[in-house]
Formats: C-alpha cells, structure tokens, sequence
C-alpha cells in the first residue's frame, strides 16, 4: 500500500500549513506532493517557503510562483488590480535568493508511480496551464483540451482553492482545495473571496489494485492566522482577515 497527501496553495498561511502537516504525520504518509502557490497573498511567504524546503517533497510550478519570478505576468493576470500588485511586492521582498533558488526548480507536471499500470498525475492548474481553471462545470470537451493528451488513472491538482472530485473517461479527477486560503466558492459572486475556517488537502491511497481519494478538512486556529497578519506589514492587512468566515456562520 502507498498513500501520497497533495497538497496546494499555502499563499504564505503558516499557520494552516503547519495544521496540515500535523495531520499529515497521524496518517501513515510515505510521499507529499505540493501543487504550487506557496508564498503569495499571506503573511508569512519566506517561513512558508523555508518549511517547504525542510519536507524535501516534490514541487509544482503554481501560477503564483511564476509571477514571483515574472511579475508583469501576474499584474496582466489580476488587471493590474492594486491590492494584489502591492502584496506580490512585498512578498518578494520577503524571500531569499535561496527561497527563489528552491521554488525556480519547481516542474510543471509531476508524474508519479502508485503502481503497475497505476499513475498519479500532478499539476496546478491543468496539465496544460497552471492558470486554467477545471471546475465540476467544465464539460467533457473543454477538459479533454485542458489534459492535453495526458494520461493517468488520477490527475491532481490545485489553483481554484474549492475541492472536488469528478469522474472523466475513467479517470479520477482531483482539485485537492487549498491548505491557506480555502474558497467558499470559485468563480466569486460578490467582490471577492470567502475563506473558510479550515485547511484543505487531500490523500492518494493505493492498495493492491484499488485506489481512493480523501478529501481532508483540518480544523486551524483563525485567531492565530490572523494575528500573524497583524504581526507582519503586509500590504491590505484588513482586507485579508475580513475575508476568513467562522463556524458558527456556517452553523447559522
């Protein structure tokens, strides 16, 4: 038996991170694959980056990194809205040339044994771009264009920051949500985003033939991820903590 945790889309939320990651240890884990957006959007990219690193895992070129390293994308990609041209500044003014060393060697797929004939395949956004978006929406035809030809019995990855789990041709198609910045939902209806109260990831498991997928849902302490806001000098501190909802929202 192999079981593999996925995880994505940190955007600089240690915190949560480390939620993760000690769930991750109760679960019998023997590889954890990141797909992409480590750093931006939150307030601790380079303690982020730097635990990263430590897990020695493999890593995915997110979207997020590539405008770390080409930020004009990132401003054309958000239509040079302000807040975000503000905040990707000062998170790359938070890393270290050793944190830009370690995300530059980021790929951008992954392809990775579960078992004979057994395949997990692993991007950001789709095998084809880290900035598509494949939601439970998209129809056959569109995401038969977005797998690019590629062939897998799992394909995993991130970038919309909802989970799901749909089934394609036979194959099992994963958005394993977001450990730092879960979405209420993706595309927005109102001005922006709604966080939810918890970090998300999922597991791969492998078993003798079988496969499986787990989505996870690990409690965080939103008190803390919002101070550690408050502890830095990012940019929109305000904005960004006005966007996490509660619990007992949710149970209204």
């Amino acid at each position: 038996m192999i079981r593999v945790a996925l995880i994505s889309d940190i955007h600089g939320n240690l915190v949560s991170f480390e939620a993760v990651l000690a769930d991750i240890d109760q679960q019998n884990i023997d590889e954890i694959i990141f797909l992409g957006d480590a750093a931006t959007l939150g307030p601790q990219p380079h303690e982020v980056v730097t635990r990263l690193q430590q897990l020695g895992c493999p890593c995915i070129m997110g979207n997020h990194e590539t405008y770390l390293f080409k930020p004009t994308l990132g401003h054309a990609y958000m239509r040079g809205t302000q807040w975000f041209t503000d905040t990707l500044s000062w998170c790359r003014g938070q890393l270290t040339p050793d944190d830009y060393k370690f995300l530059g060697q980021s790929a951008p797929i992954l392809k990775f044994g579960l078992g004979p004939d057994t395949h997990l395949l692993c991007f950001h956004g789709s095998p084809r771009s880290n900035v598509e978006n494949i939601f439970a929406t998209t129809t056959p035809a569109e995401l038969d264009e977005m797998l690019n030809g590629h062939q897998a019995t799992i394909m995993a990855g991130g970038h919309t920051h909802v989970q799901m789990l749909r089934q394609h041709k036979g194959l099992m198609l994963v958005n394993v949500g977001s450990v730092g910045m879960p979405f209420a939902e993706m595309p927005f209806t109102g001005n922006g985003p709604t966080i939810m109260p918890w970090a998300e990831y999922a597991i791969v498991t492998y078993d003798n033939g079988s496969v499986s997928t787990e989505l996870r849902r690990v409690v965080v302490d939103t008190t803390a991820v919002k101070q550690a806001a408050l502890d830095s000098r990012m940019p929109e501190q305000t904005d960004w903590m006005s966007n996490w909802t509660t619990l007992n929202m949710l149970d209204t």
